[in-house]
């Protein structure tokens, strides 16, 4: 891809920021094995999102890596791109994305999100980093992920991009138990029987699958998030309206917690369809 295509790309989002932020996300992956994203900033040294994106793409290869080299550079860009454009809330929420792979002080990592919030309070990217920053895994703890959840529960739209944050938790518990190993991943099917996962798997069934009720970015991934909740919880045949909207479309996440992504979204979709119910135990 070419830098005028990222470029046209950025620019016809406009002010839609959780269209940019998606696109920026998108385009940092498919970038990341390159060095297009540090040509276009040595091109355009000021340029908000020739310094935004090279940042993102930091991030996303430090994730792979495990740890980013240049950690520094990657934050001084992002504050770069801040100052260049103070409107937009890109530059915080790739910030955000930096301070939590490097474990950073929990002052540093709300004050990013300070500043996303103030731009796009329902920022969808921010949203999911915030919810696994203040995982027990990383920097907080079952209660301070707890306490974010229900905080935003409480006020969000029901259909704003940030949506799926609380089934993305009930899904990211789920996945631990299921690959811990052990006698909790016996029982993780039990999971989705308790109270809290039960409401948000069905506040979102009543909610999503209404036609142009999800109208941001990633609508499709927060689908794919619903379906497999379904099918692990036992309800496969209730997952057949939300498959027809999916189409094909297969996101990695969650579907990965399960075994090959295509493979169990194939096997499910076409049980739905058949209209007959599967258990988890029936994999």
């Amino acid at each position: 891809m070419r830098i005028e295509q990222i470029e046209r790309l950025l620019h016809e989002a406009g002010t839609d920021w959780d269209r940019r932020t998606h696109r920026l996300a998108v385009l940092a992956e498919a970038a990341a094995p390159w060095e297009l994203a540090r040509s276009w900033r040595m091109r355009s040294p000021r340029d908000a999102d020739a310094l935004v994106l090279e940042a993102w793409v930091g991030l996303v290869r430090g994730r792979h890596a495990g740890r980013m080299d240049d950690a520094r550079t990657a934050v001084q860009f992002c504050h770069q791109a801040a100052e260049a454009s103070p409107a937009d809330p890109a530059a915080w929420v790739a910030l955000l994305g930096i301070l939590r792979l490097v474990r950073a002080d929990s002052r540093e990592a709300f004050a990013a999100w300070d500043e996303v919030v103030a731009r796009d309070p329902w920022n969808r990217e921010a949203h999911l980093q915030m919810l696994r920053y203040l995982s027990p895994q990383e920097c907080g703890s079952r209660g301070s992920q707890a306490d974010f959840v229900e905080s935003i529960r409480v006020s969000m739209p029901a259909n704003a991009p940030a949506t799926g944050v609380e089934l993305t938790a009930v899904v990211d518990a789920y996945g631990r138990k299921a690959v811990g190993g052990g006698v909790e991943a016996l029982f993780a099917r039990h999971h989705w029987s308790s109270p809290g996962a039960a409401r948000a798997v069905n506040a979102a069934l009543a909610e999503w699958p209404r036609p142009g009720h999800l109208r941001h970015a990633a609508a499709l991934a927060d689908l794919n998030l619903l379906a497999f909740a379904l099918v692990q919880a036992g309800r496969a045949t209730e997952s057949a309206g939300v498959f027809r909207l999916l189409g094909g479309t297969v996101t990695e996440w969650p579907w990965t917690l399960d075994g090959d992504p295509l493979g169990r979204f194939g096997h499910w979709q076409a049980k739905a369809a058949s209209g007959r119910l599967a258990g988890t135990a029936e994999r």
